[in-house]
């Protein structure tokens, strides 16, 4: 009887259970509010990609993504990855977006669905699949029948599956809003009256599915009703929506920026991304989507651009390994905190704004007699400090926001970090690799055999279907002993590839390879031929096909339509691009799976030194299991350019040869005044990849093995794995906040480096003792922090003593061990 009434207890509890996770939301809005349930929110978002992490990766990053403050996940859908041959879809493993947004949800987080299915995201291709640009009388993006027939049957599959496993708030699922189409209000402009009948078909599309949440269209100021137009950009705070109605919605505030093989490393200063959300709050903003809240890596073949890198960490506030980027991603949790302290007058109160003079505005929000208030600074240079009378007298240094409880009180200043600063460090994890080796074959590319011919100069990417970076043009040439052309001639080869190899006669003669920027070049070198026939070969490879712009579709790749001539003496010139070519799709090893470990198509060499610097060569090893759980990183320093594969997952293309712009990160970085890519730049004169991320769930608990393909010539010997660990942590924050600090999971604080609580001087690193301390600066922190695995601090004289300094800050400096 006990057992019978135990279990209609458990029974009623699971279908309650059931009932409270499954019953519908309201999701609505004005123009002051998201409404979910009745309840008027401010929302913070942020982007989170599924395909640019691992499904393990997945619950950890939602978790740091809501401890951060976050309401919300947003994530593109990637329709070349879940449709890569027409009609046979792959939603497994990594590309489980269900999943992903049913671990949104039970992180207790709501979900942004952006179909799109147009991506952009420094994609390969801005998502679309290869096939789709196959089909007869196609045009992307525009009001043609063809394209749009398969947008929508994509567009209402991926609908489909989210309401068949109950994802849209409508059914008691994560997601609040859609968008379809993306950024198109950009580039539409060259699509004429065809551009904007596209809009309004995709609206009604989008409404005609029924998902019960708002749709939303990005960069797109004639959105058609219902549809809320949004902003994208570094800063949203002038944006006005189209419909007074409609809330102000900023999907992308850029937390920092893309790198392309070539550029130095974008940084956006906690101080600007914290300063563009408090401005768009300050005037009347409901929603902020941090684009990225984690970049993560563009494994395989998947970025876009051309020339876009591997790593697509984005200076986001989770790195691309999904460690704490610090101290931004702790400085923007405190802007979401003391923010939210005003989500009721922010969205039911009255907003007044007063010119105080210099920059400085009084942003007010009122509800009877409760009030919240915004104190911005937007003078590029001078700092103020404002007398508010009974309100009290309040600092505010230049390109700055401070956020005033009740008005009356400051609980967060956009220029004022108090969060900590964490130091990661590489650590080489121990062990020799034994290197093996083969050559590409490639005996019927240099002999000109191919797999089909033609009397032109095909496109690269349509011809390839685009399954590899790859794609041989091959053709023969008879001279004449008595010719022009006997002996030394030019090779002249005009090609909108990335990338280009070139062999005469079985014999290397050169590669040459594109900038970022750069829609095409001109490769010429001096070359030996011979009386009679001569085989030219020339290899195109592409770095990622462009994502961006009015028919970037239609932007042609590889030596397209040449010319491809031979020049010889007295500049006469034989033009070859109407000769029979043949070509060939992708390497042999590709075909032949050398980059599998398990295939028994390769036959690997051994021998006492390893070749190096040898072009078109795989390289294998084995390694030991890798202990920990920090995150590994392949270094591949010494290498040239290739691809890389760990137990036969890709990691990505390299590129450690490709050396950074040598000029421009001397000097400080200034936050104040309009951020863009190329201020405040890191890693000049440096790989601009060295480091390539390796997810824990790619690595087996027994042996273990890394194949690289190597294409212009590199040393192997360099090569190594390493760990990012947490080596050091600072604290740097003003008088009257709290300073929370904190080492790894599974580290405490072993020793205080360094502690004053007066005028330090210094950054990180180096910091320094000013003119007056308090005596117990280093006691207190030590009492605090040691033997901990986090420690907060009340940055006050109540716990210092007191000082005779006018301004008072502590700088701390501590040690994490395992």
């Amino acid at each position: 009887m006990v057992c019978r009434n135990r279990f209609k207890i458990l029974h009623f509890v699971s279908l309650a259970i059931q009932l409270l996770v499954c019953s519908a939301i309201e999701v609505t809005y004005d123009s002051s509010a998201i409404i979910i349930d009745g309840q008027r929110r401010v929302l913070f978002s942020g982007a989170i990609h599924y395909p640019r992490s691992t499904s393990e990766m997945w619950p950890d990053l939602l978790q740091k993504a809501k401890d951060g403050g976050l309401d919300a996940i947003e994530s593109y859908i990637f329709w070349d990855q879940h449709e890569p041959v027409r009609r046979r879809y792959n939603f497994a493993g990594d590309l489980d977006f269900v999943k992903f947004f049913q671990l949104v949800q039970q992180a207790g987080l709501y979900g942004i669905l952006r179909i799109g299915p147009y991506v952009c995201a420094e994609w390969n291709y801005g998502g679309f699949p290869m096939w789709l640009k196959n089909m007869p009388d196609i045009q992307f993006r525009t009001d043609n029948a063809v394209y749009k027939n398969e947008m929508q049957i994509f567009t209402t599959k991926i609908v489909n599956m989210c309401k068949a496993a109950k994802l849209f708030a409508s059914q008691g699922g994560p997601i609040i809003i859609a968008q379809i189409e993306n950024e198109y209000g950009n580039i539409m402009g060259p699509y004429g009256d065809a551009g904007k009948a596209y809009i309004k078909w995709c609206a009604q599309m989008a409404v005609s599915l029924n998902i019960g949440v708002p749709w939303i269209m990005c960069q797109q100021d004639d959105a058609p009703q219902p549809m809320i137009n949004t902003c994208n950009g570094y800063y949203c705070d002038t944006f006005k929506p189209n419909n007074p109605k409609s809330p102000k919605m900023f999907t992308e505030n850029w937390i920092g920026w893309f790198k392309k093989w070539g550029e130095r490393d974008p940084h956006r200063t906690p101080q600007d991304s914290a300063f563009s959300v408090a401005r768009f709050f300050e005037n009347g903003g409901v929603f902020n989507n941090y684009y990225m809240y984690h970049g993560g890596t563009n494994f395989g073949r998947t970025s876009g651009g051309p020339y876009i890198a591997t790593s697509y960490d984005y200076d986001a506030p989770l790195d691309e390994y999904g460690n704490l980027n610090q101290p931004k991603y702790g400085h923007l949790k405190k802007l979401h905190e003391s923010i939210k302290l005003g989500e009721k007058l922010l969205t039911n109160g009255t907003r007044s704004s007063k010119d105080l003079g210099n920059g400085v505005n009084l942003t007010m929000y009122t509800n009877g007699g409760e009030r919240f208030c915004f104190l911005s600074n937007t003078d590029k240079s001078n700092d103020a400090t404002m007398d508010l009378g009974n309100d009290g007298k309040y600092y505010v240094p230049a390109w700055s926001v401070s956020i005033l409880e009740n008005c009356n009180k400051e609980v967060y200043n956009t220029a004022k970090v108090s969060a900590q600063t964490s130091v990661l460090a590489k650590k080489q994890v121990e062990g020799q690799f034994n290197w093996s080796w083969s050559p590409e074959p490639m005996k019927d590319t240099m002999q000109g055999i191919g797999k089909f011919k033609a009397t032109q100069l095909l496109e690269q990417k349509q011809t390839s279907f685009d399954v590899s970076d790859y794609f041989w043009y091959m053709t023969s040439v008879n001279v004449n002993e008595s010719s022009s052309f006997s002996n030394k001639v030019v090779l002249h080869v005009e090609t909108k590839g990335h990338v280009l190899h070139a062999f005469v006669n079985k014999g290397f003669v050169g590669y040459q390879y594109g900038t970022p920027g750069q829609l095409s070049f001109n490769f010429e070198k001096s070359v030996s031929v011979k009386p009679g026939e001569n085989t030219i070969t020339l290899l195109s490879a592409t770095v990622g096909l462009p994502n961006y712009g009015a028919f970037f579709d239609t932007q042609p790749t590889g030596i397209v339509g040449g010319p491809v001539k031979l020049i010889g003496d007295n500049n006469a010139t034989l033009d070859i691009s109407s000769n029979r070519w043949s070509y060939k799709v992708g390497l042999n090893g590709e075909g032949k799976r050398f980059y599998d470990p398990d295939s028994r198509n390769t036959k690997w060499r051994t021998s006492d030194e390893i070749p190096t610097g040898r072009r078109m060569t795989w390289y294998k090893a084995s390694f030991k299991p890798i202990d920990g759980n920090d995150p590994v990183v392949l270094d591949l320093q010494g290498m040239g350019k290739g691809q890389a594969w760990v137990n036969g997952h890709s990691i990505g293309r390299f590129w450690p040869s490709y050396i950074a712009n040598e000029n421009g990160c001397g000097g400080s970085c200034d936050y104040r005044g309009e951020y863009k890519a190329e201020k405040c730049v890191t890693n000049c004169g440096n790989p601009t990849q060295r480091w390539y991320h390796v997810p824990r769930s790619y690595l087996r608990s027994f042996a273990n093995t890394v194949i690289l393909f190597e294409e212009l010539g590199g040393n192997p010997q360099n090569v190594s794995f390493q760990t990012t660990t947490l080596e050091t942590v600072c604290g740097d924050a003003f008088e009257n906040s709290l300073l929370e600090l904190a080492c790894s999971e599974g580290q405490t604080i072993s020793e205080i480096q360094f502690a004053s609580f007066g005028d330090p001087s210094g950054i990180c690193g180096s910091f320094s003792k000013g003119s007056c301390e308090a005596k117990e600066s280093l006691s207190q922190v030590e009492k605090a922090c040691v033997g901990r695995e986090s420690c907060s601090i009340d940055v006050s004289e109540k716990t210092f003593g007191s000082t005779n300094c006018v301004t008072k800050r502590l700088a701390v400096q501590l040690a994490c061990e395992n």
